[in-house]
């Protein structure tokens, strides 16, 4: 019986973000997001309507005391994942994202992990080296730093990705694991547009 409890509370943490209703509601942090017809990709189109986030910013995760913010990455795209490492869907898109940033970094394109939920920083320290990934993060256990995204967009699903245009507004979110051609995709089409 304990085991068929467990597995079952594994389920409902993995399955979070998903809902029974036409929307999905991710719970948690400090508000409640709702995704318009439980879509789980969301574009942010004319550029003139998109939103802009704080300042976000924290503790490197690799380099003590050291921090680390979306403003180390003026007039660039920003890709800002949201990611832990006891989550199964982030090992699985942390190489996609690797590759996307290997292929995109030489054209105005930064990546910007958020660790959260991690209490131990040596073990989201183990998923970097593990994964060889070559781009900061932000060390957040308590998912602090995330309040600079104002409750506008998601907080609690993890993995989510968010792509910042140039002028670091919200141009896509992802609330799923992505592939790299998912990401590539969408990222060539933010680098490229013009600066309006």
């Amino acid at each position: 019986m304990r085991v068929v409890a467990a597995a079952a509370a594994v389920v409902a943490v993995v399955a979070g973000c998903s809902s029974a209703g036409k929307d999905a509601v991710a719970t948690g942090g400090t508000f409640d997001f709702v995704s318009p017809g439980g879509k789980t990709d969301i574009s942010y189109d004319p550029p003139a309507s998109r939103g802009t986030i704080g300042n976000l910013s924290g503790p490197d995760l690799m380099t003590k005391g050291k921090t680390t913010g979306i403003a180390d990455f003026p007039n660039q795209v920003v890709v800002l994942n949201i990611w832990g490492q006891w989550c199964g869907p982030c090992r699985g898109e942390a190489p996609a994202l690797q590759q996307v940033y290997e292929k995109s970094k030489d054209r105005g394109v930064a990546f910007l992990g958020v660790n959260v939920r991690d209490p131990q920083q040596d073990k989201a320290q183990d998923f970097v080296t593990s994964f060889h990934i070559g781009y900061p993060s932000i060390w957040d256990p308590a998912m602090r730093t995330l309040i600079a995204l104002g409750g506008k967009f998601p907080t609690s699903v993890i993995p989510t990705t968010l792509i910042l245009d140039r002028k670091h507004r919200v141009a896509e979110v992802f609330l799923r694991s992505l592939t790299a051609d998912d990401l590539q995709q969408a990222v060539d089409r933010i680098a490229a547009e013009p600066d309006l």
